[in-house]
C-alpha cells in the first residue's frame, strides 16, 4: 500500500514539475514576443521622415511648410507689416491657428502678442533701458507675469534678475575676469546657487568649471587641434566623461565623434552639396541614423528633409 502511495505521489510531483516548466517556458515566449513588439513599436515611433519646405515672399518674409513623421502638416505664413516687423499665422496639423503679432515701440524694441488656437493670449512687452539693454514683461494666457530686468556692470558684463509669476526671483550675476572670460553666479528663487568659472587657455579656447547647488562639480576642458577645430572633454560630478573629437574635412566642414561615459560612440558626418547646402548623417551608438538632407532654393531659403532610421534588429 505504501509503495502504491509513493508511486502516486511521485507521479503527481513529476506532473506538477512538468506543468510548471511548460508554464514558465510559455511565459518566457510571451515576454520575449512582447519585448520584440515593444522594440519594434519604439523603433517605428522614432523613425520615419520629416521635412521643412521654405519660400521667400515678395516682402522678404520666409514662409514654411513642416511635415512631421506621421504626415501631419504645419504651415507658417509670415508677412511684414508697416513697421518692418514680421507677423505670422501658424496652422497646425489639426487645423488649430496661432497668430503672432509683432509691433515696434518708439525705443525700437519689438513687442509680441501670441493668440493660441484655443484663444489663450501671451504678450511680451519689451523696453530699452538707458544702458541700451532690453528688459521684458511676459504675461501668460492665465494672467501670470514674468519680468526680466537686465543691467550692465562696470566691467561691461550684463546681469539679470527674473521674477516669476509666483514671485520667485532668480538672479544671474556676471563678471569679467582678467582674461576676458565671463564668469557667472546664478541664484535661484530658493537661494540655491550655481557658479560657472571660465578661464581662457593658451590656445584661446575657454574651459569651464560648473559648481552646482549641492557642491557637485562638472568640468569642460576644451583644446584647439592643428586644423583649428575645437575638441572637448566633459567630466561629470560622478567622474564620468564624454569626449568630443572634431575634425575639419577637405570642404572645410566639421565632422564629430562623440564617445559617451559608457563607451558608446556617435558620429556626425557633414558634407556640402553642389548647391552649397550642408547635409549631415548622425550615427548613434547602437547604429541608428539620422540624415539631414538640405537643398538651397533660388530665393535663398533652405529646405530640409530629416530621415530617422532605427538601429538594426539584434
Amino acid at each position: 500500500m505504501n509503495k502504491v502511495l509513493r508511486q502516486v505521489t511521485d507521479f503527481r510531483v513529476i506532473t506538477l514539475a512538468v506543468t510548471s516548466a511548460l508554464t514558465f517556458a510559455a511565459a518566457n515566449v510571451h515576454a520575449r514576443a512582447g519585448e520584440a513588439r515593444s522594440a519594434q513599436h519604439s523603433g517605428a515611433k522614432h523613425s520615419g521622415t520629416s521635412s521643412v519646405q521654405r519660400s521667400r515672399g515678395a516682402d522678404g518674409a520666409v514662409d514654411a511648410t513642416r511635415t512631421n513623421r506621421n504626415g501631419g502638416v504645419t504651415t507658417v505664413d509670415r508677412f511684414k507689416d508697416g513697421t518692418g516687423t514680421t507677423d505670422a499665422t501658424i496652422t497646425g496639423p489639426r487645423g488649430g491657428v496661432t497668430q503672432v503679432d509683432r509691433s515696434r515701440g518708439a525705443d525700437g524694441a519689438v513687442d509680441k502678442t501670441v493668440a493660441g488656437p484655443r484663444g489663450g493670449v501671451t504678450t511680451t512687452d519689451r523696453s530699452r533701458g538707458n544702458d541700451g539693454l532690453i528688459d521684458k514683461t511676459v504675461t501668460g494666457p492665465r494672467g501670470g507675469v514674468t519680468s526680466v530686468d537686465r543691467t550692465r556692470g562696470a566691467d561691461g558684463a550684463v546681469d539679470k534678475s527674473v521674477v516669476g509669476p509666483k514671485g520667485g526671483v532668480t538672479t544671474v550675476d556676471r563678471s569679467r575676469g582678467a582674461d576676458g572670460a565671463i564668469d557667472k553666479t546664478v541664484t535661484g528663487p530658493k537661494g540655491q546657487t550655481t557658479t560657472v568659472d571660465r578661464m581662457r587657455g593658451s590656445d584661446g579656447v575657454i574651459d569651464a568649471t560648473v559648481t552646482g547647488p549641492k557642491g557637485n562639480t562638472r568640468t569642460i576642458d576644451r583644446s584647439r587641434g592643428a586644423d583649428g577645430a575645437i575638441d572637448s572633454t566633459r567630466t561629470g560630478a560622478n567622474g564620468s566623461s564624454t569626449t568630443v573629437d572634431r575634425s575639419r574635412g577637405a570642404d572645410g566642414l566639421l565632422d564629430k565623434t562623440v564617445v559617451g561615459p559608457k563607451g558608446g560612440v556617435s558620429t556626425v558626418d557633414r558634407s556640402r552639396g553642389a548647391d552649397g547646402a550642408v547635409d549631415s548623417v548622425t550615427t548613434g551608438p547602437k547604429g541608428g541614423t539620422t540624415t539631414f538632407d538640405r537643398s538651397l532654393n533660388p530665393d535663398g531659403t533652405v529646405n530640409r528633409t530629416v530621415t530617422k532610421t532605427p538601429p538594426p534588429a539584434k
